[in-house]
């Protein structure tokens, strides 16, 4: 590899995106047919929150539905992607900062299968994921500091040819959302505060972002850590002269913002 891979943060809103097709999983499909291909791909999942940090270690990870109360077209897609358990271990043996576990109870849940259905529907690609280190409570989890500071050594990966892709969301606030209107008008705080997210990303103010409670409409938009995390982990990873690409931009459902962005 000449150059390093680069990361990514997507904003993967509802498991409906999987089967649906719209701007958003237009753009995803776009997005896997302009990036060198990978030699395997490590996501950062929303939706796998343990005690500790954990890796996937599977040969073959099985498809997760992780959710209630969908169509049932959603409960029979599996996306039979290869495992990577040798660069899994290969990360666990190059973090010196934090004790990575290894995980072989673990397979794909949809932040990871739902945009790589679109990205990469040939799922040819080995795929694992990482978790996020809910340690303390789901109210109170670890500092955003603690896994800024983790994402920072994950840097060895891109230089290894592995796509790294954040899955969240920056806005995630199911209490307020309009289920049965994806193109319902978001709330004024919800854009407010991811403009605001926007602009910092540009300015490489990572200091704001982890302190992100300061910004207007915080409370609303980040009811809890688990959705705003994996950006954190993919914004630690821009290097000086990375570039910086918005791959797309808006709402889901008046309470869901669906930003992704390119980092290299």
């Amino acid at each position: 590899m000449t150059k390093d891979m680069p990361a990514l943060f997507i904003g993967h809103g509802s498991p409906m995106n999987a089967v649906s097709k719209n701007e958003f999983t237009d753009s995803l499909a776009a997005l896997g047919k302009r990036l060198p291909e990978p030699e395997a791909i490590m996501v950062i999942s929303a939706h796998w929150l343990t005690p500790g940090t954990y890796v996937s270690c599977n040969e073959k990870p099985g498809t997760i539905h992780d959710f209630y109360g969908f169509p049932e077209e959603l409960y029979e897609i599996e996306y039979p992607c290869p495992g990577s358990p040798d660069n899994a271990g290969s990360l666990i043996d190059s973090i010196r900062k934090v004790s990575i576990k290894c995980s072989n109870d673990w397979g794909l849940d949809h932040a990871s299968w739902a945009i790589l259905k679109h990205m990469y529907p040939g799922a040819d690609i080995p795929v694992f994921e990482m978790s996020l280190d809910y340690s303390f409570n789901e109210w109170h989890p670890k500092p955003i500091q603690y896994h800024y500071e983790i994402a920072s050594q994950l840097a060895i990966l891109r230089e290894k040819g592995i796509l790294i892709i954040g899955s969240g969301n920056i806005v995630h606030n199911l209490g307020r959302i309009d289920f049965r209107n994806i193109d319902a008008e978001p709330y004024d705080w919800a854009v407010e505060f991811d403009e605001r997210v926007k602009l910092d990303i540009v300015n490489k103010d990572h200091e704001e972002l982890i302190r992100y409670q300061k910004i207007n409409g915080a409370t609303l938009a980040v009811p809890t850590l688990d959705h705003y995390l994996p950006m954190i982990y993919v914004i630690a990873l821009q290097g000086e002269n990375d570039p910086l690409k918005f791959i797309y931009e808006g709402f889901q459902h008046g309470s869901i913002s669906m930003r992704c962005f390119q980092i290299g």
